[in-house]
């Protein structure tokens, strides 16, 4: 499903690590650890304008919030009748209530991707992506303060030692990395919350849920699941650029909209 996307994620990431390569040890967890975050800011940078444009189509919805509810006080018994008024005053306005989705939708495919890139990373694994078998061993390798980038929590011992790490190193490094990118993202969706409970209360209450229920994810799913510390590096990578991303395209909107999104 995620083939097309497959062999771009492998070849941004190929490419830092040749470049990072050519300064240290390519064999080093550092290099390859480099080559993940800048494998996402690579990939943020490249969706810094779609972001901005949801932002500000976000907005425009926000400032259309009490022209919204009174379409829903005036044609609430005419479901039909009340979707085609908001239709049009969507149509109207040049906004669309789908619009923030967009960024999140085209990142999707390229995490499980990257996924499947890590994952494919396995001792018998003559290729993965653009990777031939001598990056495959070269990853495998390289660790991460004595935490293998493709070993995960949940893993058994055995494979771990096979691995050359155990557990307590495992859990050393990857623990801290989910703490952190779950703590960028509560912060990151409070942020949001703020903005949302005067324009649409019901948003407001499924962002408020989320804003716990994410950061818990995170941790569940790190913890339970094969999630390769490699993985979990882009998590806070992501997570962390989304929150500082969230403040400076907020300015910028803010500049641009003055009267959207704030409270009455």
């Amino acid at each position: 499903m995620f083939d097309f996307f497959l062999y771009p994620v492998s070849g941004i990431l190929w490419f830092w690590h040749k470049v990072f390569g050519t300064l240290l040890n390519p064999d080093t967890g550092v290099v390859w650890a480099l080559a993940i975050v800048f494998l996402v800011l690579t990939l943020r940078l490249a969706l810094l304008r779609p972001a901005l444009g949801a932002l500000r189509a976000g907005r425009r919805t926000q400032a259309l919030a009490p022209q919204m509810q009174k379409i829903r006080e005036r044609y609430g018994k005419d479901r039909r009748r009340m979707a085609q008024e908001i239709q049009k005053l969507h149509a109207d306005n040049h906004s669309s209530p789908f619009a923030g989705c967009l960024p999140m939708m085209i990142q999707l495919p390229v995490f499980f991707s990257l996924y499947w890139v890590l994952r494919g990373f396995t001792p018998a694994a003559q290729s993965d992506g653009v990777f031939d078998r001598g990056a495959i061993r070269s990853f495998l390798n390289a660790d991460l303060f004595g935490a293998r980038l493709g070993s995960w929590l949940s893993q058994p011992g055995s494979d771990l030692a096979a691995y050359g790490t155990d557990h307590s190193h495992v859990i050393a490094v990857g623990v801290p990395l989910m703490l952190i990118a779950g703590l960028a993202t509560f912060l990151s969706l409070r942020a949001n919350l703020a903005r949302q409970t005067a324009a649409n209360p019901q948003t407001a209450r499924l962002s408020r849920a989320m804003m716990y229920l994410a950061p818990v994810g995170m941790l569940v799913s790190g913890s339970f699941f094969p999630v390769p510390i490699g993985l979990l590096l882009y998590f806070l990578v992501s997570n962390v650029w989304t929150f500082g991303q969230q403040h400076v395209l907020t300015r910028i909107v803010d500049r641009e909209l003055p009267g959207a999104g704030r409270r009455s």
